[in-house]
């Protein structure tokens, strides 16, 4: 990782403690990214066994957070620290939010795939959702990516992408709809679908949290409800 952001304390104690926090955010971001990729295989393949390990990983991702949480409180107390330490800490706490809220989503997917075990057998109609998937996997990896180099240059190429999955998202939607018309039989099994779908959705608005929230670590300015248009023109600024 780059740490030449990252300033180079009188306490070579301080810094350590820095570079830890860092660390455990990436560990706790690629558990996640596995949750979410779990999950997705396990709807898709029918596989239970993985479902139900995706549902309990979720215990480590969320005492990932509320370490990393304590970990961050006990250095602004003990060490008050001033701009970018500072900015980084409090952008930290907001990631590890996000990721937290991401795994809860994994979670929700695997708890649906569970669900949907019994009743559908069809798990390769839902091609659509398994490319949404791929496009919040790409952005989250993104994001955590950004945040390891610490170089804030791809994230408009990261948020732009939740365009692509809100279409995605509609279009499942009318979908399931159609299916829900066409049968009502349908309509339990498709709101299971939907909630997938849902999910996958909101994974993709949390990447773009976690890019807000380091154009406000690295640059020190709040742009979190810019337009994509108006967030590329201040990144060009």
């Amino acid at each position: 990782m780059d740490n030449s952001k990252i300033g180079q304390h009188i306490s070579g104690q301080f810094n350590k403690e820095l570079e830890d926090v860092r660390n455990k955010v990436l560990t706790m971001g690629g558990l996640v990214e596995q949750q979410i990729e779990m999950a997705v295989t396990a709807f898709s393949t029918g596989d239970m066994e993985m479902a139900e390990l995706v549902i309990k990983q979720d215990n480590q991702v969320d005492a990932l957070e509320m370490a990393i949480d304590q970990e961050c409180m006990q250095i602004l107390a003990l060490r008050q620290p001033a701009a970018f330490d500072l900015r980084l800490l409090i952008t930290v706490i907001k990631v590890v939010n996000d990721l937290e809220r991401v795994g809860d989503m994994a979670e929700r997917i695997a708890e649906m795939a569970i669900q949907l075990s019994s009743t559908d057998s069809k798990h390769d109609q839902y091609y659509e959702l398994e490319h949404m998937a791929e496009l919040v996997q790409e952005m989250l990896h993104g994001a955590l990516d950004v945040f390891a180099r610490m170089n804030i240059e791809d994230v408009t190429t990261i948020t732009g992408l939740d365009a692509n999955v809100d279409r995605e998202y509609g279009s499942i939607i009318r979908q399931l709809i159609t299916k829900m018309m066409e049968d009502p039989r349908n309509i339990t099994r498709m709101l299971d679908v939907l909630w997938i779908a849902r999910s996958l959705e909101r994974i993709g608005d949390h990447a773009c949290n976690i890019c807000e929230h380091l154009i406000y670590m690295v640059k020190g300015e709040d742009v979190r409800h810019l337009t994509q248009e108006e967030l590329e023109k201040k990144m060009q600024g």
